[in-house]
């Protein structure tokens, strides 16, 4: 016979106990939203703007250029990031919510 430690195992009981999952926020945050979406849209013409500036060497050299395309991509990586957690949680996908975005 095989010895079974009953002390880590899962019973139904023990299933039946655990709470529920609440909702913590049930309307979506409305000024984080509007936060990740600008700083979404500001980084993306940021980088175009910046990549034009390094091409065309406007402002003496390329590399006024490629800083602002980098200060750019530093405004897009976080309006990206929050964005999507925003889509996602609007759309319901599981493990999403808009518990997750931070507030301002």
């Amino acid at each position: 016979m095989a010895y079974v430690d009953h002390a880590f195992s899962i019973t139904d009981e023990d299933v039946m106990m655990i709470d529920p999952p609440h909702v913590l926020q049930s309307k979506p945050p409305i000024k984080e939203i509007a936060l990740a979406v600008a700083l979404l849209v500001f980084g993306s013409l940021a980088i175009v703007v910046g990549s034009i500036m390094a091409v065309n060497q406007i402002g003496g050299d390329s590399a006024h250029g490629i800083f602002f395309a980098v200060l750019g991509s530093l405004l897009f990586l976080p309006g990206f990031y929050y964005t999507r957690i925003a889509y996602y949680a609007y759309k319901g996908y599981k493990g999403f919510s808009f518990a997750n975005i931070p507030p301002v």
